[in-house]
């Protein structure tokens, strides 16, 4: 299962807490799509990053039927970009994620044509590092690999219906960035590790084939499992009035550190038991009758991204709520 589908099927369960409100987030999410075909950003311009969770939230409301996408208005947006060649990596990738996340349309029933398709795996390939891992910017501006442009790439490799070229290569890339303490950092000289990377780093080891890595030694045995160094780090970033922080002593938790820690506790099968009432009092002191959730204490504006994390918690809180 790829990286947005396995993240997908957890955020189609909201709805189990979110009841009526579930409506107020379909009408929240299709009041952000911009008549072009595109989803808006935090600033209300159309930007192919937030199409994904535009996209992302439509498909998890849609298992109640509560909504409907849009699909011919989207794919005109996307084919405006054609190959993505005046894209960055990280808009490239999300351009084929929304075309994967697009229902078939009559006029262009495959998705990404051929050519777009060969396009765009020149150039992602053409961020693979030496190291093994991939830059969020060709190889020759970026020699070094990071964590997130190689979940970048393997999200947009599996959303492409392909693998990327050396998988086990970009395995032993990710297990050199873990620290002892369970965490990951974004690169081999990237400083501190946070959440966010560390949920990044064992999303593409369990894609990867976590098991035989730590057969071949390049992890300490038993590191990715409810009790292991990982599993210990991520909740000690809870925060006791629920949530979890970014980065050790951080001042607040924010949604997206949240979503991905429980999405990654639950990758290791550490029960959510005796976090989830304080994670379900967090998410709600975020929630506005928009439809939307912000992303923090602090956070004034609401957008599909924070929206999507929103879904995404909920949906592994619903299996240990009372």
């Amino acid at each position: 299962m790829s990286l947005r589908l396995e993240t997908l099927q957890v955020a189609k369960l909201a709805p189990q807490l979110l009841g009526d409100s579930a409506e107020l987030v379909r009408d929240f999410v299709l009041g952000q799509l911009d008549p072009s075909g595109g989803f808006l950003d935090r600033d209300g311009k159309p930007d192919l990053y937030y199409t994904v969770f535009g996209l992302d939230c439509l498909h998890a409301l849609s298992a109640t039927g509560s909504a409907e996408i849009p699909t011919e208005q989207i794919a005109s947006y996307l084919d405006s970009f054609g190959c993505g060649d005046d894209l960055d990596l990280i808009h490239l990738s999300c351009l084929a994620r929304c075309w994967a996340a697009l229902p078939s349309v009559p006029a262009k029933a495959t998705g990404v044509s051929p050519q777009v398709l060969d396009a765009m795996l020149t150039r992602f390939e053409a961020c693979q590092t030496e190291d093994g891992g991939y830059a969020d910017r060709p190889a020759a501006d970026q020699p070094a690999g990071s964590v997130y442009g190689s979940f970048v790439a393997l999200g947009a490799y599996q959303d492409l219906g392909m693998l990327p070229p050396d998988p086990e290569a970009l395995a032993a890339f990710v297990a050199t960035t873990a620290r002892s303490d369970g965490a990951y950092a974004d690169g081999g000289d990237a400083g501190a590790a946070t959440l966010p990377v560390t949920a990044a780093a064992v999303a593409l080891l369990r894609n990867l084939g976590a098991p035989g890595i730590n057969q071949a030694s390049l992890l300490p045995t038993g590191a990715l499992t409810a009790s292991g160094t990982t599993a210990r780090w991520l909740r000690a970033q809870c925060h006791p009035q629920g949530g979890f922080l970014a980065v050790p002593g951080a001042p607040m938790p924010d949604l997206l550190s949240t979503a991905v820690a429980l999405h990654t506790l639950a990758g290791l099968e550490v029960s959510l038991a005796a976090m989830t009432e304080p994670c379900l009092d967090f998410i709600d002191s975020l929630w506005t009758n928009r439809g939307a959730f912000h992303g923090h204490w602090a956070d004034d504006v609401v957008d599909c991204e924070y929206t999507y994390y929103g879904l995404l918690a909920l949906g592994h809180l619903s299996v240990w709520a009372r």
